[in-house]
């Protein structure tokens, strides 16, 4: 029988909350950010122009949490949320002045804290990881793709 501490879904957890935890406090003491505003001014910063969709994707949040941590950095004066020429109904976020030198701290920190948890792996392993990690996340995405489209021929009636 296999093991739970050793699946690798358990381990990515594991790993996910240990790293946060230190995340946190270098993102709050080196950016001045809480740690949902760091995901977002960094996913923001580095994918600019960005709707409210666009970032939750991107910052792997849900949309209620990217809309939250958006409007928090628009009334901290770190991005801009303006119309879209696209969609009347959207917004898209771009960075402002103050918002690209928080990035650049905020950047800092994730440059940090990569080196730092795979400091760990030589330069083969790093890139070997690197590699498997695109692997899974296509396979995980596949397949999410597939239980998306099971879904919408399930609740059209469509078989």
């Amino acid at each position: 029988m296999i093991k739970l501490d050793r699946t690798l879904t358990y381990r990515l957890h594991l790993l996910h909350k240990l790293t946060d935890i230190e995340s946190q406090r270098a993102y709050v003491t080196r950016a001045g950010l809480s740690m949902s505003d760091a995901r977002c001014l960094t996913a923001v910063g580095s994918f600019a122009p960005l709707s409210v969709n666009d970032l939750a994707k991107k910052a792997n949040l849900d949309k209620g949490q990217a809309s939250r941590a958006a409007q928090s950095l628009v009334d901290q004066g770190l991005v801009l949320k303006s119309a879209s020429a696209t969609d009347r109904r959207g917004v898209v976020l771009t960075l402002t002045p103050a918002g690209t030198a928080a990035w650049q701290r905020a950047m800092d920190v994730v440059g940090r804290r990569n080196k730092d948890i795979f400091g760990v792996l030589g330069k083969a392993e790093q890139a070997q990881l690197s590699e498997l990690f695109d692997r899974l996340i296509h396979k995980a995405r596949s397949s999410m793709e597939m239980l998306d489209a099971d879904s919408e021929t399930l609740l059209s009636g469509k078989t």
